[in-house]
């Protein structure tokens, strides 16, 4: 699944995000949902959530 639907993560979700910093290049860092932080129900580049480890990014897939 993608992450551009906020409904379908959730906190506990294992995903892959891109960083602020890999916007360029697209590289997933791997991790597990802490937080989300995109408020709206959906967003064409991803919903931006924290991650257990403490880093912010937009999810482009969610593992399961």
């Amino acid at each position: 699944m993608d992450g551009r639907t906020r409904s379908s993560i959730q906190p506990g979700n294992r995903v892959n995000i891109v960083l602020k910093a890999d916007q360029r290049t697209g590289t997933l860092t791997e991790g597990i949902v802490k937080d989300i932080l995109t408020k709206s129900p959906n967003h064409p580049h991803g919903i931006k959530v924290r991650l257990e480890d403490g880093q912010v990014g937009r999810v482009k897939e969610i593992l399961g």
